[in-house]
């Protein structure tokens, strides 16, 4: 064979192995593709590591206005009955069997000067009372004392009290509104009166009026 046809054989050959091998490896596209799943596949099958969150804190929970709990209805904080009226007020006092001496006083001098008066009127009387008792001075340190001091009181006869209708309903609001005075239950507007007299009498004292309550004018 002449030297030209064995080059041409060799270059047919190596041109038709060499056509083979590219037309059988995969294209450039294929292999990048491939790369970039294997990438993608190893990323995915790795682990994700767990991110600590901080828990948020606790928030402490408040009463809306209507979960708040009103004060029980019969007293407030101080102790105090809860009422709206005074008329109401003496209707929840309880008659006790007995009375201690110096509320069957307060309540004798609410009977005898005001009984059958408005209320605040009759409780401004046993405010004076009161009042006295813890004025000092002049006066007397008790209530009975006070009651009894000699010539203040006029329904009082040689250190006594006249007969009282004790099953009246004059008497039981007597007691009432002793009761109510000597634990402050409520508000008197002759709350600090030291002296009191009829209205139909004017005396021309040089004190401070303070009100007219009923039949009486109150001063200090």
């Amino acid at each position: 064979m002449s030297r030209i046809y064995r080059a041409a054989s060799l270059a047919a050959v190596t041109f038709c192995t060499a056509f083979g091998i590219a037309f059988s490896a995969p294209s450039f596209a294929e292999t990048v593709s491939n790369a970039v799943s294997v990438i993608s596949n190893d990323q995915n099958s790795q682990p994700v590591p767990a991110v600590a969150v901080e828990p948020l804190p606790e928030v402490p929970a408040t009463s809306s206005d209507s979960a708040i709990s009103a004060a029980p209805a019969g007293d407030d904080e101080s102790g105090r009955i809860q009422a709206k009226s005074l008329d109401q007020l003496v209707s929840q006092q309880d008659m006790p069997e007995t009375l201690d001496r110096e509320t069957e006083c307060l309540a004798a001098s609410v009977y005898f000067e005001s009984k059958g008066e408005p209320l605040e009127g009759q409780l401004a009387v046993a405010e004076v009372v009161l009042n006295r008792a813890k004025a000092g001075g002049h006066f007397p340190p008790s209530v009975c004392s006070v009651v009894f001091q000699k010539g203040q009181f006029s329904f009082v006869h040689h250190g006594h009290f006249p007969p009282i209708k004790r099953g009246g309903a004059f008497w039981k609001t007597a007691v009432a509104i002793a009761q109510i005075a000597m634990d402050d239950e409520w508000d008197s507007r002759a709350s600090k009166a030291l002296y009191f007299h009829a209205a139909r009498v004017s005396p021309g004292w040089n004190k401070v009026r303070v009100a007219q309550l009923g039949n009486h004018v109150f001063y200090r």
